[in-house]
């Protein structure tokens, strides 16, 4: 269960770091143009919005001279034909403004949708290859929260925000531009204020920045404890965990609150005050230009554009300060996700891999191996450890618990790299071969099956996607498993719930004992397979099993004497040694540990 850590010392503890010699990311609005990236394959689409983009903005900075001519010529002339092909023109330009503007909000839109689609495939894609030694030491719920919310926030970026401001851009240039053409007097007044608004937005943004980076920690927090807690919901009620894990998940979710009000404070502060000093300038204007008309120094119209073009000018101001709140925003998200693909697995296939004999012979060796796992460097899972399973042998693994068996199976499998010794699958050893090679050739059957949440037809076709119908009924009936599946309402097409929970123990271990038939590897692993069973299944299993080990090289985690003494062999481990090696008769005429181990089982089962 989650522990009594605050949500910042958790956040602290489990960020995702980029290992050595990754990119370093954290340099605020330039991870952003690093995602941008992934806007390379849509370029046509990219055109035509920025077609639409520039129209839109165009028909909108023209605006302002059609009203300057509607009231120097329209209202003066005193003409109503003239008036009316003036404003048959005014509402010709709003037309192609709204069309362009819609075919704009579309197409950006559009690409928005796609690029996050596509930024959270890569960023799956890329987690789904990273070793099991990254996941020891992060939290799940920790990187689904950058699947999923940090990439919503670029959704918006890429989607809106940053279509906003070009948007803006092109009519505050733009906007300025005419400012200077209409008035360079009362322009020179606008710039004097420029600085009093840049300030703000720099200072503030950066602040932004920061507190939207920590916005999305809090919000990990509550997913990674929200994650925790309701897969272990039946753990958490029979315990009634419910009141502390309610005071918890509150802390957590109050923590990420806090931290949102902190940056919409912010945020708030900078609109405000951007807001108030372009408008107060805007204000200035009038007053200085209304005495301009009224010495004759410039026209009713001239006052009338500038006026347009100065609130077009401040409008965009204003909306490019809250666009940069969005943009520091999207930064700390980007910085996250960029973390995120800067992880490099430690377990990946050498630039020339070599490849494993055909046929398979199953031949196993462990020489001299010595391993720690990554959240316990301080101590060995196993030291100096030396062991050969020839071809078709199988080999029991026991000890007591820690002594190591599961990771002998962590090792075969490559999920991680021992810091000393070698491992090798037919004489090939393990670090010089494809990952997915060696792991093509070893079956699994775990202490805890994986069930997944679908039907019992994709379930065991796992252990081999192409199989066919026939072959899944042929496996699940060697492993027993039809006799229950038959009975379910829709048969092998019953969904069997998220991560099994319609199914018994021993039904969730059979299923996993029919994926591993399928596979049909050369190498089986079998730790405790037959734990999760009744007697009457077990005897079944143990059946099916012994089928299946058939030519096969096979390794047993076990510590029940009936399935062990089946070994041809027995390896005894203890804190990470071999301690012995035997046939049942051998180890116990020893009266080593295995046979204390035999004693206390034989008194148990007394």
């Amino acid at each position: 269960m989650p522990d009594q850590h605050s949500p910042d010392d958790q956040a602290t503890a489990n960020r995702i770091r980029p290992e050595a010699g990754a990119p370093a990311p954290g340099r605020g609005l330039a991870d952003l143009v690093q995602i941008y990236r992934f806007l390379a394959p849509y370029r046509r689409q990219l055109l035509l919005a920025a077609l639409a983009l520039v129209v839109a903005a165009g028909t909108v900075l023209t605006l302002g001279q059609g009203l300057r001519m509607l009231v120097d010529r329209g209202f003066a002339s005193g003409d109503a034909a003239v008036l009316n092909q003036l404003l048959a023109a005014l509402l010709g330009l709003v037309m192609l403004a709204a069309l362009a503007t819609g075919a704009r909000f579309y197409l950006v839109s559009w690409i928005g949708e796609r690029v996050n689609a596509d930024i959270r495939r890569r960023v799956f894609d890329h987690v789904l290859r990273l070793s099991p030694g990254f996941f020891e030491v992060t939290r799940t719920g920790e990187v689904l929260s950058r699947l999923t919310a940090d990439t919503t926030v670029l959704e918006t970026v890429v989607g809106s925000s940053a279509s906003v401001a070009l948007r803006n851009l092109l009519l505050l240039l733009g906007g300025s531009v005419l400012l200077v053409f209409t008035s360079a007097k009362l322009t020179a007044l606008v710039m004097l204020g420029v600085p009093l608004v840049v300030a703000p937005i720099i200072y503030f943004g950066r602040r932004v920045r920061r507190l939207s980076r920590d916005s999305q920690d809090r919000v990990a927090d509550v997913g990674a404890y929200a994650d925790e807690t309701l897969h272990s919901i039946r753990t958490v009620q029979a315990f009634g965990h419910e009141p502390i894990d309610e005071r918890r998940f509150g802390q957590r979710v109050e923590a990420a609150f806090a931290t949102a009000v902190s940056r919409i404070r912010q945020r708030a502060l900078l609109t405000g005050l951007v807001i108030l000093l372009v408008f107060g300038a805007v204000g200035v204007i009038l007053w200085i230009g209304g005495h301009d008309v009224l010495a004759g120094r410039m026209t009713a119209g001239d006052l009338s554009a500038f006026v347009f073009y100065s609130v077009l000018v401040a409008a965009s101001v204003g909306a490019l300060s809250e666009v940069m709140g969005d943009l520091q925003r999207a930064a700390g998200a980007a910085e996250r996700l960029l973390e995120l693909l800067a992880v490099q697995p430690d377990i990946s296939a050498p630039s020339q891999p070599v490849a494993l004999p055909d046929p398979a012979r199953g031949e196993i060796e462990f020489d001299n191996v010595t391993f720690h796992y990554p959240s316990r460097p301080e101590t060995p899972a196993l030291e100096g450890l030396s062991l050969q399973v020839p071809e078709g042998e199988v080999l029991a693994l026991v000890g007591p618990s820690g002594a190591g068996k599961t990771t002998v199976f962590q090792l075969l499998l490559r999920f991680y790299n021992p810091q000393a010794g070698r491992i090798a699958l037919d004489g090939i050893e393990l670090s010089r071969a494809d990952p997915v090679a060696v792991r093509a050739r070893i079956g699994l059957v775990p202490q805890d099956p994986v069930i997944f949440g679908a039907d019992a037809w994709e379930n065991i076709r796992y252990g081999r996607p192409g199989a066919r119908d026939a072959e899944v009924l042929a496996a699940a009936e060697a492993a027993h498993a039809t006799e229950f599946l038959e009975r379910l309402p829709d048969g092998f097409g019953t969904f069997l719930g998220e991560r099994g929970v319609r199914l018994s123990g021993g039904q969730r271990q059979r299923i996993a004992i029919a994926r591993a038939v399928l596979r049909d590897p050369n190498v089986l692993l079998l730790d405790e397979a037959t734990s999760a069973l009744d007697a009457e299944s077990e005897r079944m299993v143990q059946s099916a099993l012994e089928h299946l080990m058939t030519g096969r090289t096979t390794l047993i985690i076990a510590h029940r004497l009936a399935t062990v003494r089946k070994a041809d062999r027995i390896a005894v481990l203890d804190h990470g040694h071999l301690v012995a090696a035997g046939t049942h008769a051998q180890l116990m005429a020893e009266a080593g540990l295995y046979a204390r181990l035999a004693a206390l089982q034989f008194r148990d089962q007394a």
